[in-house]
């Protein structure tokens, strides 16, 4: 059974930074691409961050030079490093990983002074 689980969200000052991990279980790690999604209330469904198999990362265009994706495969998990936050980042934020499209349960990030 595929588990993600995400941490690391929380409360944050414009301007401040958080980091998202990711664990995962279950699945083949090595060759799954994975990112990260967010959804806002009232808002649709955002992908905010990509990184395949070998570590190839995309971004949104609003978070580009803000956020960095990583990957640990080793400790099959996944990061997303949010820098310069801003209040309109705030949102669920969800891990998926495909094959297979999986997802986790989300950490909510504010960002609000």
């Amino acid at each position: 059974q595929v588990h993600l689980v995400e941490s690391g969200g929380g409360l944050v000052q414009p301007g401040g930074s958080l980091r998202l991990s990711c664990a995962a279980s279950g699945l083949d790690f090595s060759t799954s691409a994975m990112g990260w999604f967010r959804q806002a209330p009232g808002k649709q469904r955002e992908l905010v961050a990509h990184i395949s198999s070998a570590g190839n990362a995309n971004y949104v265009t609003s978070v580009k030079g803000r956020f960095t994706i990583s990957r640990d495969n080793a400790n099959t998990t996944i990061y997303l490093q949010m820098n310069s936050l801003r209040p309109e980042d705030t949102a669920i934020y969800y891990c998926y990983a495909v094959p297979g499209n999986y997802q986790g349960q989300g950490t909510q990030v504010t960002v609000s002074s």
